[in-house]
């Protein structure tokens, strides 16, 4: 039987929850680009079956930031799937912050090894800081997902190498969470 993965594009395109936005980048639109392309990663894997919180560039989930975040959590709690993962760019008033962390509800969970194997994955491909694991129990997404759930921050929007890297090497990126994902899982590619 196929794993059930559930891929969120953080942010809506325009209106209520829109993201950061960085060097002319936004990140509504890197997360729209990573999520697409590692759906194809993971469809194309017969192992796997996925879907996507936004099917369209232009898709809007929800009419404010909760009701958003609610839309996403409820579409993959309904389907059911066995994993979430949330797609994100982060953001920092200070310009020297950069690098790659992913969030968790808990530690020493099936979600914290997860995240464990995604977040070395990315940082071994795509070359960007290692930022760890971090339990943020505060986040929607982990807290009302009734599955294992990651939140990813690719890189950073606010700084230039990040930026230069979510901009060019989006499938690298996809291809990061993909590759450990099938690392997590003990797969080979």
């Amino acid at each position: 039987m196929a794993i059930k993965i559930f891929i969120d594009q953080g942010h809506n395109p325009s209106g209520p929850n829109t993201g950061a936005e960085g060097f002319g980048l936004k990140e509504q639109d890197i997360t729209y680009q990573v999520g697409k392309d590692l759906a194809a990663l993971l469809r194309a894997d017969e192992r796997f079956e996925v879907r996507l919180s936004r099917n369209t560039p232009e898709e809007r989930l929800g009419t404010s930031n909760a009701t958003s975040l609610a839309a996403r959590v409820r579409a993959a709690n309904a389907w059911p799937a066995d994993y979430f993962v949330s797609i994100h760019a982060n953001a920092n008033t200070d310009p020297a912050i950069n690098g790659t962390e992913v969030y968790v509800y808990r530690k020493y969970t099936q979600s914290y090894y997860l995240a464990q194997h995604i977040l070395n994955a990315v940082v071994n491909i795509v070359g960007t800081k290692d930022n760890g694991v971090r339990a943020n129990p505060s986040l929607y997404v982990l807290r009302r997902t009734n599955m294992p759930a990651v939140l990813v921050e690719l890189a950073y929007l606010t700084n230039a190498g990040d930026a230069g890297k979510l901009e060019t090497m989006q499938s690298e990126f996809a291809r990061g969470i993909y590759e450990g994902m099938l690392s997590y899982f003990g797969m080979d590619q």
